[in-house]
Protein backbone atom coordinates (compact mmCIF):
# COMPACT_ATOMS: atom_id res chain seq x y z
CA UNK A 1 0.00 0.00 0.00
CA UNK A 2 2.80 2.34 0.89
CA UNK A 3 4.30 1.65 -2.63
CA UNK A 4 1.50 2.45 -4.22
CA UNK A 5 0.94 5.94 -2.52
CA UNK A 6 4.22 7.07 -3.33
CA UNK A 7 3.97 5.96 -6.91
CA UNK A 8 1.08 7.83 -7.01
CA UNK A 9 2.48 11.30 -5.42
CA UNK A 10 5.01 10.74 -7.68
CA UNK A 11 2.56 10.40 -10.11
CA UNK A 12 0.75 13.76 -8.98
CA UNK A 13 4.55 15.89 -9.13
CA UNK A 14 5.51 14.97 -12.26
CA UNK A 15 2.16 16.35 -14.18
CA UNK A 16 2.58 19.24 -11.80
CA UNK A 17 5.70 19.97 -12.75
CA UNK A 18 4.69 19.69 -16.76
CA UNK A 19 1.68 22.09 -16.39
CA UNK A 20 3.98 24.13 -15.04
CA UNK A 21 6.41 23.91 -17.56
CA UNK A 22 3.65 24.15 -20.17
CA UNK A 23 2.35 27.29 -19.12
CA UNK A 24 5.35 28.96 -18.49
CA UNK A 25 6.74 27.79 -22.34
CA UNK A 26 3.48 29.34 -23.41
CA UNK A 27 3.51 32.72 -21.38
CA UNK A 28 7.33 32.70 -23.14
CA UNK A 29 5.37 31.95 -26.27
CA UNK A 30 3.00 34.87 -26.20
CA UNK A 31 5.80 37.41 -24.87
CA UNK A 32 7.48 36.30 -27.72
CA UNK A 33 4.26 36.91 -29.87
CA UNK A 34 3.96 40.44 -28.67
CA UNK A 35 4.95 43.34 -31.15
CA UNK A 36 5.61 47.01 -30.39
CA UNK A 37 3.60 49.71 -33.19
CA UNK A 38 -0.41 49.96 -31.57
CA UNK A 39 -2.89 51.99 -33.54
CA UNK A 40 -5.35 53.95 -31.39
CA UNK A 41 -8.99 55.48 -32.75
CA UNK A 42 -8.98 59.32 -31.90
CA UNK A 43 -11.86 61.41 -32.93
CA UNK A 44 -13.58 61.18 -35.33
CA UNK A 45 -13.60 63.73 -38.34
CA UNK A 46 -16.92 66.77 -37.85
CA UNK A 47 -16.73 67.03 -42.03
CA UNK A 48 -17.91 64.34 -44.70
CA UNK A 49 -16.59 60.92 -44.90
CA UNK A 50 -13.34 61.07 -48.10
CA UNK A 51 -10.22 60.27 -49.71
CA UNK A 52 -7.50 61.63 -52.01
CA UNK A 53 -6.95 64.62 -49.10
CA UNK A 54 -4.42 66.73 -49.13
CA UNK A 55 -3.01 67.62 -45.46
CA UNK A 56 -0.20 69.22 -44.11
CA UNK A 57 0.47 69.75 -40.43
CA UNK A 58 1.47 74.01 -38.66
CA UNK A 59 2.64 73.70 -35.00
CA UNK A 60 0.31 71.81 -32.81
CA UNK A 61 -2.24 71.51 -35.90
CA UNK A 62 -3.25 69.27 -38.35
CA UNK A 63 -4.98 70.64 -41.83
CA UNK A 64 -7.24 68.73 -43.87
CA UNK A 65 -8.01 70.11 -47.25
CA UNK A 66 -10.51 69.45 -50.34
CA UNK A 67 -10.72 65.46 -51.37
CA UNK A 68 -13.96 63.60 -52.62
CA UNK A 69 -16.65 62.08 -50.99
CA UNK A 70 -18.41 59.88 -53.46
CA UNK A 71 -20.57 62.32 -54.86
CA UNK A 72 -18.55 65.82 -54.82
CA UNK A 73 -15.28 67.18 -55.34
CA UNK A 74 -14.95 69.01 -52.61
CA UNK A 75 -13.35 73.06 -50.92
CA UNK A 76 -13.94 72.52 -47.48
CA UNK A 77 -10.80 73.50 -45.02
CA UNK A 78 -10.44 71.45 -41.32
CA UNK A 79 -8.57 71.57 -38.63
CA UNK A 80 -7.24 69.33 -36.38
CA UNK A 81 -5.99 69.89 -32.59
CA UNK A 82 -3.54 67.04 -31.74
CA UNK A 83 -3.35 68.47 -28.22
CA UNK A 84 -7.34 68.18 -27.44
CA UNK A 85 -8.05 65.99 -29.80
CA UNK A 86 -11.01 68.46 -31.71
CA UNK A 87 -12.00 69.62 -34.70
CA UNK A 88 -12.73 73.08 -36.10
CA UNK A 89 -13.92 74.12 -39.78
CA UNK A 90 -11.67 77.24 -41.25
CA UNK A 91 -11.90 79.07 -44.38
CA UNK A 92 -12.34 77.14 -47.38
CA UNK A 93 -10.61 76.86 -50.10
CA UNK A 94 -10.71 79.13 -53.22
CA UNK A 95 -9.82 77.32 -56.21
CA UNK A 96 -11.64 74.35 -57.95
CA UNK A 97 -12.90 71.58 -56.49
CA UNK A 98 -10.70 69.05 -56.21
CA UNK A 99 -8.80 65.83 -55.24
CA UNK A 100 -5.71 63.68 -54.94
CA UNK A 101 -3.91 67.46 -54.74
CA UNK A 102 -0.49 67.49 -53.39
CA UNK A 103 0.75 69.75 -50.07
CA UNK A 104 3.28 70.47 -47.50
CA UNK A 105 4.22 72.97 -45.03
CA UNK A 106 6.83 75.72 -44.81
CA UNK A 107 7.97 78.55 -42.31
CA UNK A 108 3.66 78.12 -40.52
CA UNK A 109 1.96 78.43 -43.73
CA UNK A 110 0.32 75.76 -46.13
CA UNK A 111 0.71 74.72 -49.83
CA UNK A 112 -1.84 72.74 -52.09
CA UNK A 113 -1.60 72.38 -55.28
CA UNK A 114 -2.08 70.08 -58.89
CA UNK A 115 -5.00 67.54 -58.28
CA UNK A 116 -7.95 66.71 -60.48
CA UNK A 117 -11.31 68.38 -60.69
CA UNK A 118 -13.48 65.54 -62.19
CA UNK A 119 -12.70 67.00 -65.49
CA UNK A 120 -9.19 67.82 -66.20
CA UNK A 121 -6.17 68.09 -64.32
CA UNK A 122 -4.66 71.24 -62.51
CA UNK A 123 -1.57 72.86 -62.23
CA UNK A 124 -2.67 76.12 -59.78
CA UNK A 125 -0.99 76.80 -56.59
CA UNK A 126 -2.06 77.91 -53.43
CA UNK A 127 -0.90 79.60 -49.64
CA UNK A 128 -2.47 79.00 -46.72
CA UNK A 129 -1.82 81.37 -43.29
CA UNK A 130 -3.98 80.12 -40.69
CA UNK A 131 -2.56 82.72 -38.45
CA UNK A 132 -5.62 84.77 -40.27
CA UNK A 133 -7.39 81.99 -41.80
CA UNK A 134 -6.79 83.11 -45.63
CA UNK A 135 -5.62 81.37 -48.64
CA UNK A 136 -3.58 83.44 -51.73
CA UNK A 137 -3.36 81.93 -54.94
CA UNK A 138 0.67 81.42 -55.62
CA UNK A 139 2.40 81.18 -59.36
CA UNK A 140 1.53 78.23 -61.12
CA UNK A 141 2.97 74.64 -60.77
CA UNK A 142 6.18 74.66 -63.02
CA UNK A 143 5.21 71.25 -64.43
CA UNK A 144 2.41 70.21 -66.09
CA UNK A 145 -1.06 70.08 -64.93
CA UNK A 146 -1.58 66.36 -62.99
CA UNK A 147 -2.72 64.77 -60.28
CA UNK A 148 -1.13 61.73 -58.39
CA UNK A 149 1.95 63.20 -57.66
CA UNK A 150 3.67 63.72 -54.36
CA UNK A 151 4.84 67.08 -52.17
CA UNK A 152 7.13 67.78 -49.14
CA UNK A 153 9.05 70.43 -48.05
CA UNK A 154 12.81 70.18 -47.44
CA UNK A 155 14.00 73.42 -45.58
CA UNK A 156 12.15 76.08 -46.65
CA UNK A 157 11.74 75.09 -50.55
CA UNK A 158 8.75 73.26 -51.70
CA UNK A 159 9.24 70.25 -53.81
CA UNK A 160 6.38 67.89 -56.42
CA UNK A 161 6.96 65.27 -58.90
CA UNK A 162 5.62 62.15 -60.53
CA UNK A 163 2.32 62.10 -61.06
CA UNK A 164 -0.05 61.64 -63.90
CA UNK A 165 -0.87 63.99 -66.63
CA UNK A 166 -2.58 61.49 -69.39
CA UNK A 167 0.76 59.33 -68.86
CA UNK A 168 3.09 59.11 -65.33
CA UNK A 169 5.57 61.72 -64.75
CA UNK A 170 8.98 61.11 -62.89
CA UNK A 171 9.57 65.00 -63.28
CA UNK A 172 10.72 67.45 -59.64
CA UNK A 173 10.15 70.67 -59.06
CA UNK A 174 11.21 72.95 -56.52
CA UNK A 175 8.75 75.94 -55.52
CA UNK A 176 11.10 78.98 -54.18
CA UNK A 177 9.13 80.57 -51.62
CA UNK A 178 10.73 84.46 -51.27
CA UNK A 179 10.33 84.72 -55.16
CA UNK A 180 7.00 82.63 -55.56
CA UNK A 181 8.89 80.64 -58.99
CA UNK A 182 9.46 77.23 -59.53
CA UNK A 183 12.15 75.82 -61.39
CA UNK A 184 12.95 72.14 -62.22
CA UNK A 185 15.10 70.09 -60.26
CA UNK A 186 18.23 67.71 -60.08
CA UNK A 187 16.94 64.57 -62.39
CA UNK A 188 15.17 61.90 -60.46
CA UNK A 189 17.32 58.44 -61.61
CA UNK A 190 13.73 56.51 -60.65
CA UNK A 191 10.89 55.12 -62.70
CA UNK A 192 7.80 57.18 -63.72
CA UNK A 193 5.11 56.60 -61.30
CA UNK A 194 1.53 57.69 -59.78
CA UNK A 195 0.20 57.40 -56.42
CA UNK A 196 4.30 57.05 -54.34
CA UNK A 197 4.39 57.62 -51.11
CA UNK A 198 7.18 60.14 -49.44
CA UNK A 199 8.11 61.08 -46.43
CA UNK A 200 11.03 63.16 -44.59
CA UNK A 201 13.26 62.60 -41.85
CA UNK A 202 16.10 65.02 -40.90
CA UNK A 203 15.39 67.14 -43.89
CA UNK A 204 15.72 64.03 -46.15
CA UNK A 205 12.87 63.02 -48.53
CA UNK A 206 12.90 59.41 -48.91
CA UNK A 207 10.20 58.54 -52.04
CA UNK A 208 9.49 54.86 -53.26
CA UNK A 209 6.10 52.59 -54.35
CA UNK A 210 3.09 53.73 -56.65
CA UNK A 211 2.31 52.49 -60.27
CA UNK A 212 3.77 52.96 -63.92
CA UNK A 213 1.99 50.90 -66.66
CA UNK A 214 -0.04 48.51 -64.36
CA UNK A 215 2.81 47.57 -62.25
CA UNK A 216 3.88 48.06 -58.72
CA UNK A 217 7.19 50.05 -58.72
CA UNK A 218 10.12 48.32 -56.61
CA UNK A 219 12.84 51.31 -56.31
CA UNK A 220 13.33 53.28 -52.96
CA UNK A 221 15.10 56.76 -52.95
CA UNK A 222 16.59 59.38 -50.63
CA UNK A 223 16.79 62.77 -51.72
CA UNK A 224 18.47 65.92 -49.63
CA UNK A 225 17.45 68.83 -52.03
CA UNK A 226 20.66 68.04 -54.50
CA UNK A 227 21.41 64.72 -54.72
CA UNK A 228 19.61 61.60 -55.35
CA UNK A 229 20.73 58.16 -53.91
CA UNK A 230 19.17 55.04 -54.78
CA UNK A 231 18.54 52.61 -51.64
CA UNK A 232 17.39 48.82 -51.30
CA UNK A 233 14.51 48.16 -53.40
CA UNK A 234 11.23 47.35 -51.74
CA UNK A 235 11.43 43.79 -52.55
CA UNK A 236 14.83 43.00 -51.06
CA UNK A 237 15.60 39.09 -51.56
CA UNK A 238 19.26 39.45 -51.01
CA UNK A 239 19.31 38.25 -47.43
CA UNK A 240 17.80 35.13 -46.65
CA UNK A 241 17.33 36.63 -43.09
CA UNK A 242 15.42 39.89 -43.98
CA UNK A 243 13.45 39.11 -46.81
CA UNK A 244 10.48 41.61 -47.90
CA UNK A 245 8.37 42.73 -50.44
CA UNK A 246 6.79 45.71 -50.07
CA UNK A 247 4.87 46.77 -53.30
CA UNK A 248 1.77 49.29 -53.11
CA UNK A 249 0.59 52.23 -54.24
CA UNK A 250 -1.89 54.94 -52.99
CA UNK A 251 -0.35 54.21 -49.30
CA UNK A 252 0.27 56.50 -46.83
CA UNK A 253 3.06 56.94 -45.52
CA UNK A 254 4.47 59.73 -42.75
CA UNK A 255 7.72 59.83 -40.10
CA UNK A 256 8.28 60.01 -36.41
CA UNK A 257 11.00 59.89 -33.85
CA UNK A 258 13.37 59.41 -36.27
CA UNK A 259 11.59 56.18 -38.49
CA UNK A 260 9.59 56.43 -41.62
CA UNK A 261 6.22 54.54 -42.26
CA UNK A 262 4.16 53.51 -44.61
CA UNK A 263 0.62 51.37 -43.91
CA UNK A 264 -2.40 50.90 -45.80
CA UNK A 265 -3.14 51.14 -49.85
CA UNK A 266 -3.69 48.73 -52.54
CA UNK A 267 -0.79 45.42 -53.24
CA UNK A 268 -3.29 43.80 -54.89
CA UNK A 269 -6.44 44.24 -53.24
CA UNK A 270 -6.13 47.08 -50.33
CA UNK A 271 -4.51 46.26 -47.47
CA UNK A 272 -4.08 47.03 -43.68
CA UNK A 273 0.19 46.27 -43.49
CA UNK A 274 2.27 47.93 -42.11
CA UNK A 275 6.23 48.92 -42.01
CA UNK A 276 8.39 50.70 -41.03
CA UNK A 277 11.90 52.19 -42.43
CA UNK A 278 14.91 52.56 -40.25
CA UNK A 279 17.67 54.97 -41.96
CA UNK A 280 20.47 54.23 -40.18
CA UNK A 281 20.52 51.02 -41.70
CA UNK A 282 18.42 50.98 -44.90
CA UNK A 283 16.16 48.16 -43.51
CA UNK A 284 11.99 47.91 -43.37
CA UNK A 285 10.43 45.62 -40.69
CA UNK A 286 7.03 44.54 -40.78
CA UNK A 287 4.50 46.00 -37.75
CA UNK A 288 0.99 44.70 -36.92
CA UNK A 289 -1.56 45.74 -39.31
CA UNK A 290 -3.43 48.87 -39.55
CA UNK A 291 -6.28 48.27 -36.89
CA UNK A 292 -9.49 50.65 -38.81
CA UNK A 293 -10.77 48.79 -41.86
CA UNK A 294 -8.83 48.38 -45.20
CA UNK A 295 -8.05 50.96 -47.01
CA UNK A 296 -6.57 53.66 -49.94
CA UNK A 297 -5.98 57.14 -50.49
CA UNK A 298 -5.85 58.09 -46.89
CA UNK A 299 -4.29 61.08 -45.19
CA UNK A 300 -1.89 62.01 -42.65
CA UNK A 301 -0.96 63.78 -39.81
CA UNK A 302 2.78 64.02 -37.89
CA UNK A 303 4.06 65.81 -35.44
CA UNK A 304 6.43 65.84 -32.90
CA UNK A 305 5.58 63.34 -30.64
CA UNK A 306 2.78 61.84 -32.28
CA UNK A 307 0.86 61.07 -35.76
CA UNK A 308 -2.25 60.02 -37.16
CA UNK A 309 -3.98 58.28 -40.56
CA UNK A 310 -7.20 59.23 -41.41
CA UNK A 311 -9.65 59.02 -44.31
CA UNK A 312 -9.60 57.11 -47.08
CA UNK A 313 -11.59 54.76 -49.45
CA UNK A 314 -12.78 51.35 -49.56
CA UNK A 315 -14.21 50.60 -53.09
CA UNK A 316 -17.36 53.46 -53.26
CA UNK A 317 -17.44 53.61 -49.10
CA UNK A 318 -15.41 56.52 -47.54
CA UNK A 319 -13.88 56.54 -44.38
CA UNK A 320 -14.25 59.68 -41.61
CA UNK A 321 -12.71 57.52 -38.93
CA UNK A 322 -8.75 58.66 -37.10
CA UNK A 323 -6.00 56.73 -35.88
CA UNK A 324 -3.40 57.56 -33.79
CA UNK A 325 0.10 55.41 -34.22
CA UNK A 326 2.35 54.96 -31.42
CA UNK A 327 5.54 53.20 -32.08
CA UNK A 328 6.43 52.23 -28.53
CA UNK A 329 3.53 50.64 -26.74
CA UNK A 330 2.81 46.70 -27.41
CA UNK A 331 -0.22 46.18 -30.03
CA UNK A 332 -3.38 46.08 -28.32
CA UNK A 333 -6.57 45.02 -30.51
CA UNK A 334 -8.84 45.99 -27.73
CA UNK A 335 -7.67 49.44 -26.63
Amino acid sequence: MKKTNLIQRSSVLFFAAFLTLFFVSCSDDDDDDDEYGNWVESSTFDGNSRANSVSFTIGSKGYLVTGYDGDDYLTDTWEYNSEGDYWVEKAPFPGEARSSAVGFAIDGKGYLGTGFNGDNELKDFWEYDPTTDSWTQKADFGGTARYGAIGFAIGNDGYIGTGYDGSEQKDFWKYDIATDSWEQSVGFGGQKRKDASVFIIDDIAYIGLGIHNGAYEEDFYSFDGTNWTRLTDLDDDDDDDDDYEILLNSGAAFSLNGMGYITTGISGSITTESWSYDPATDTWEELPVFEGSARQNASTFTFSDKAFVLMGRSGSYYFDDVWEFRPDELENEDD
